[in-house]
């Protein structure tokens, strides 16, 4: 019997020893980054990502296809605003609906929980977030609600710890993307100063001062652009950005609606931004908010939509004007698949938004504010 046993022994050596020298070679291969990692195609090759709530007072994260079929379905702990998608990893990062402080990163593939980023003291965040190009670092908008001043937060990918902060060179930044260039960061700076101590009341309308902030991603202030002075109340709210750098804003006018101005403007960086010119029954149909904004047909059209209105809006990029709108009741998540326009609504319809608006999909959830594009390469 003692040979057997020798022989067990044996192996059972060399298979601690084999164990001990993978795990040694896979570390050494996660710290190189040469790990292969579950791409967005391995969880169903989403099109878009939403938040969404269901009629049980539940919250999730769903991945959809170009038709608004749900590939996954991921718990959240509360309401979901938008998200974050990182550029190579079945990686999504769910933001809190504004005043939250906490964003969930989670494995899209297993719909497990890698790490949860909690605001630092005197912090909240605003609902958005966006990757560096290689995926690296992840940029967050925040509120400094003490000092009444915004922020970028500043996480790395590999372990989602906080790396630092710079500022978002105004008050209540909320959309921030990365530029094509791959450097540069745009924020829109709504200019409403809050606090959570007064939950969501606007405590300096009189003398907010919204802008577009573009920001190395070391916190460099590269550019900042206003609107005309008597539209300081018209706060910059969410972007898109076209493939050669113009940058489309969605607006949210704080004053009379009865003065309602467009809700929709652009942005090349060295011009002076412009709204798109709008009738006052245009303006005023939307209800001073543009929820959500997108290129499309190629970037020679604009959308912005208005849950309030129930209206999404379609305008002429190079005439500079809204020439058209469909009514699609609490809309506000606008996509773009192969150049041509989608949208969601809180109803749970995911619309192909043509000239004839035909619903694609009817879910038994509430899609929440945006629908987030997912590079798939």
């Amino acid at each position: 019997m003692g040979q057997p046993w020798a022989c067990l022994r044996a192996l059972i050596l060399w298979m601690v020893i084999e164990m001990a020298t993978r795990r040694r070679f896979l570390a050494g291969l996660a710290v190189s980054g040469l790990i292969p990692t579950t791409g967005w195609a391995d969880v169903g090759a989403p099109a878009f990502l939403s938040a969404a709530g269901g009629s049980d007072g539940t919250y999730c994260l769903v991945g959809l296809t170009d038709r608004g079929e749900p590939v996954f379905q991921i718990p959240l702990p509360a309401r979901g605003h938008a998200a974050a998608a990182h550029p190579n990893r079945a990686e999504a990062v769910a933001f809190a609906r504004r005043p939250g402080r906490f964003a969930i990163v989670l494995d899209c593939a297993t719909g497990s929980v890698l790490a949860r980023l909690d605001a630092p003291k005197g912090r909240h965040f605003y609902g958005h977030g966006a990757f560096s190009a290689d995926g690296l670092l992840l940029f967050t908008t925040e509120n400094a609600y003490d000092a009444a001043r915004g922020v970028v937060g500043i996480w790395d990918t590999r372990t989602y710890r906080r790396q630092g902060e710079f500022p978002s060179g105004g008050i209540g930044p909320h959309d921030i993307r990365l530029m094509p260039d791959g450097e540069t960061l745009v924020v829109a700076n709504g200019g409403i100063e809050t606090h959570p101590d007064s939950g969501r009341a606007k405590l300096n309308l009189p003398l907010m001062q919204p802008n577009l902030t573009y920001l190395s991603a070391e916190g460099e202030v590269l550019e900042q652009a206003e609107l005309a002075p008597e539209m300081h109340m018209n706060s910059i709210r969410h972007l898109d950005v076209r493939a050669d750098g113009l940058v489309g804003f969605a607006t949210q006018w704080q004053g009379s609606t009865a003065d309602s101005p467009s809700v929709v403007g652009l942005h090349r960086r060295g011009e002076a931004p412009e709204l798109l010119s709008a009738t006052l029954t245009q303006a005023r149909a939307m209800d001073g908010y543009g929820g959500s904004v997108a290129f499309y047909e190629g970037g020679t059209r604009i959308a912005v939509s208005s849950p309030r209105g129930g209206l999404v809006q379609l305008g002429d990029v190079g005439a500079r004007v809204v020439d058209s709108q469909l009514n699609m009741p609490d809309v506000c998540g606008l996509g773009v698949s192969d150049g041509a326009l989608r949208a969601s609504t809180g109803t749970g319809a995911f619309w192909a938004a043509t000239a004839t608006p035909t619903i694609l999909t009817q879910q038994p959830v509430a899609w929440d504010n945006h629908l987030v594009r997912v590079s798939r390469g």
